[in-house]
């Protein structure tokens, strides 16, 4: 790989052969400053570099003849015009700022209530946690828990999980325990554990420069028998077989890995925002890149699908291994221009967020047994443990998509199918943002709940119904509103149904 030169003296542990490990490493305070700064710089440079692509390549490559381009003013005019982008990086500030409020030990409703109040937009994962949270009244963990959220495999937490790798530096284990009760907010199993892989490799880029290492050490945090493990292994041993072609590698994933069971927009479509595959994304980027910066953003981006995300998260775990002062100018200088910018819908901008992160680094290290001076800090670094196994949708099989024809939901009628799960997809509009549409759903005649349907865009449920646990045979379902209102339109898009797997 590229050997990268680093701007302040580290320890030469980080020279440390894969597989060595080092009970400390000393860096000096500027070099965990850089470090920290070049981690939320390459956050934003590749968000935004992968942003003019997000889903226009979906179940496929961007084919080589695509110019993907890096104007001047490229990071300035989407936060002039189209912020909404960087739900990277404000959902990872929210989490930044109760730790600089609230302390390390901050309890988990107080992340959840800001996220969940606050006035930027959300998607997927993320707006069905906050629909639990402010409609159904569930708190984490069961607001990221599959059965009510299903949601939880998607990306959300792979792509905010940053800030738990950038405030544990070289502490791998403390930055996935900085993980569980966040990511368990929006996320559940393959959708937690891309927070958790994200975060173990930000932690590890600040103590070895070695992509390979990171990527396999990181990987140690995530229970072998999982889906998402599984999928990581076999990008690293495509990489492995097929060290210079990453387009053999993107196809053997994408036979393998690529069609949703989950998430309701993506099952059975060319949609797939699946946490496990876009995290193989990252890693395709990761190791083909081979610690070449533009190279690897390219790559990440050229994956497809969510590619503002994929690139966002291998630019800062670049970022961060390199450090701010050793990104190539050509990445830096639209960023020049939005440094001290605040983030829309916060008021941290990028430089203030580094110190917040470099001040919460001193604290972590010193509570973790290091030792923090006037200008260094020793840091003592751990092990990778496996977290705890969880899957979702577990015991389920996908049976099929029953299009609705986009029908009022008071005019369904009776829908039959068998099996033992369904999620109802559609929507709720209405001129009068207040109004929260009522719907009582039952099945086989009996009421299974009554679900509220905001018309706020804020708060607005991104499926109208969805039931895991029912009995395998066959049903009824039907709906029937119970506050109608002129100006008010209803939509029913497909019904999902599952049943149980064949062991």
């Amino acid at each position: 790989m590229k050997i990268l030169k680093f701007p302040i003296l580290l320890s030469m542990a980080l020279l440390l052969p894969l597989g060595s490990f080092a009970k400390s490493v000393t860096i000096s305070k500027a070099t965990l400053m850089d470090k920290i700064k070049g981690g939320w710089a390459g956050k934003v440079i590749g968000c935004t570099y992968g942003g003019p692509t997000e889903f226009r390549y979906k179940d496929r490559m961007i084919p080589d003849n695509v110019e993907i381009k890096w104007p001047d003013h490229q990071i300035k005019w989407y936060y002039d015009h189209a912020s909404g982008l960087y739900d990277d990086v404000y959902m990872d500030l929210t989490f930044v700022d109760i730790f600089e409020k609230k302390g390390l030990d901050a309890p988990i409703n107080d992340f959840a209530n800001a996220f969940a109040n606050a006035g930027y937009p959300l998607w997927h994962a993320n707006q069905s946690a906050r629909y639990n949270i402010l409609i159904d009244k569930l708190m984490p963990p069961q607001s990221g828990y599959w059965k009510n959220n299903p949601h939880a495999d998607d990306i959300d937490f792979q792509i905010e999980a940053d800030y738990a790798g950038l405030m544990s530096p070289g502490m791998i284990n403390t930055a996935v325990g900085y993980t569980d009760q966040i990511g368990h907010i929006m996320n559940y199993g393959d959708g937690w554990y891309g927070g958790v892989y994200v975060a173990a490799m930000f932690s590890l880029a600040f103590v070895s420069n070695d992509v390979n290492y990171i990527v396999s050490e990181a990987l140690k945090t995530i229970p072998a028998q999982s889906t998402f493990h599984q999928c990581i292994a076999d990008v690293i041993k495509g990489y492995q077989q097929n060290p210079t072609d990453w387009k053999k590698t993107w196809q053997l994933i994408q036979d393998k890995y690529g069609k949703e069971i989950g998430c309701p927009e993506g099952v059975l479509s060319d949609f797939n925002i699946d946490a496990k595959i876009n995290s193989a994304y990252c890693v395709i980027g990761l190791l083909y890149g081979q610690g070449d910066y533009s190279k690897t953003l390219e790559i990440s981006t050229r994956c497809g699908q969510d590619s503002d995300c994929n690139p966002s998260t291998v630019g800062g775990i670049l970022g961060t291994m390199m450090g701010y002062s050793q990104i190539p100018d050509y990445w830096m200088k639209p960023l020049k221009e939005v440094e001290d910018r605040p983030v829309k819908y916060t008021d941290i901008s990028l430089n203030k967020a580094s110190q917040m992160s470099f001040d919460q680094a001193l604290k972590v290290i010193a509570k973790n047994g290091g030792k923090v001076s006037s200008k260094a800090v020793t840091i003592k670094t751990q092990r990778p443990k496996a977290v705890r196994l969880e899957q979702s949708f577990e015991g389920l099989a996908l049976v099929k998509k029953v299009g609705l024809k986009n029908k009022p939901l008071d005019s369904l009628g009776e829908i039959k199918f068998t099996g033992c799960g369904i999620v109802l997809r559609g929507k709720l509009e209405a001129d009068d943002k207040a109004y929260v549409g009522l719907l009582d759903v039952y099945i086989d005649g009996k009421k299974m709940k009554t679900v509220q349907l905001p018309a706020s865009n804020h708060n607005r449920a991104n499926d109208i119904y969805w039931n895991y646990d029912l009995e395998q045979g066959d049903h009824v379902l039907t709906v029937k509103r119970l506050n109608p209102k002129d100006n008010v339109k209803t939509t029913a898009w497909s019904l999902i149904v599952y049943k149980k797997a064949e062991n």
